[in-house]
C-alpha cells in the first residue's frame, strides 16, 4: 500500500483551526452554509465531499442531547456518534435556515450542493486574515480546506485516540492512518482511548444570530 506522509509542519494546530473557523463564521456572510459545513469537516473529520451530500435526513438529533450522524462514501455508509454541544449547534443551525428533512444539510445558494470555488474563496481570505504573514505566503496560500479533516485526525490520534476508532470514525484503516501520520505513532500511549470522545467541539458553538 502507497501513502503519501502528510508532513505535521503542514497540519493546522487546534488554536488556528479555532481562528479561522471563527473568522469565516463571522464573514462568510453571501454564503450561509460555508461556516457550518467547515466545522463539521473541522470537528468531524469528514471528507468534504462527504459533508456537501449530507442531508437533514441523516442527522439524528435524540432528546437526550446526543445525536448521530450517517455519511457515505463509495456506497458505503458509516454512523458518526455526535456530542451534545455539536447536536445544539446542528439544530439550530437546521432551524435558523429553514430546512427540510430531504434538504441538503450545507445548501448552496440556489439550494444545491455547496461550492467547492466558494468555500475554497472564502477559505484562502480566512488563511490571509489569520495566519502569520511569514507562513501564509512562503507555502501556506492556496491550502485546500482539506487540510481540516487532516488535522482532526492527527489531533485525535494525538490524544491517545486508538487507530481503530479513529479509522472506524473517519471511513479509513489503521494502517493507512499509519502510514499517513507516523509522527503520531511514537509516543508509548499512541495505543489507548482518551477518556472524551474524539468528535469533542470548540467553544464556536455560539447562536447563529449576526
Amino acid at each position: 500500500m502507497s501513502v503519501d506522509v502528510m508532513e505535521e509542519e503542514w497540519l493546522l494546530s487546534e488554536g488556528q483551526v479555532q481562528s479561522l473557523l471563527a473568522w469565516i463564521r463571522g464573514h462568510a456572510v453571501a454564503d450561509r452554509s460555508v461556516y457550518p459545513f467547515m466545522l463539521t469537516v473541522a470537528e468531524q473529520a469528514l471528507r468534504p465531499g462527504e459533508a456537501r451530500a449530507l442531508r437533514v435526513r441523516d442527522v439524528i438529533l435524540s432528546e437526550d442531547g446526543w445525536g448521530e450522524l450517517t455519511v457515505r462514501h463509495r456506497g458505503v455508509a458509516r454512523r458518526i456518534p455526535l456530542q451534545p454541544s455539536f447536536v445544539e449547534f446542528l439544530r439550530k443551525w437546521i432551524s435558523w435556515a429553514g430546512l427540510r428533512e430531504d434538504d441538503l444539510l450545507f445548501p448552496g445558494r440556489r439550494g444545491g450542493r455547496l461550492s467547492v470555488s466558494a468555500c475554497q474563496r472564502v477559505w484562502q481570505q480566512a488563511q490571509e486574515a489569520v495566519l502569520p504573514r511569514d507562513e501564509l505566503y512562503s507555502w501556506r496560500l492556496g491550502e485546500p480546506f482539506s487540510i481540516l479533516r487532516e488535522s482532526c485526525l492527527a489531533m485525535w490520534l494525538r490524544l491517545g485516540i486508538s487507530s481503530f476508532t479513529v479509522a472506524e470514525l473517519a471511513g479509513l484503516t489503521p494502517v493507512w492512518l499509519e502510514h499517513r501520520y507516523p509522527y503520531c505513532f511514537e509516543r508509548e500511549d499512541a495505543g489507548t482511548d482518551s477518556e472524551d470522545h474524539p468528535a469533542k467541539t470548540v467553544a464556536l458553538h455560539d447562536s447563529l444570530e449576526r
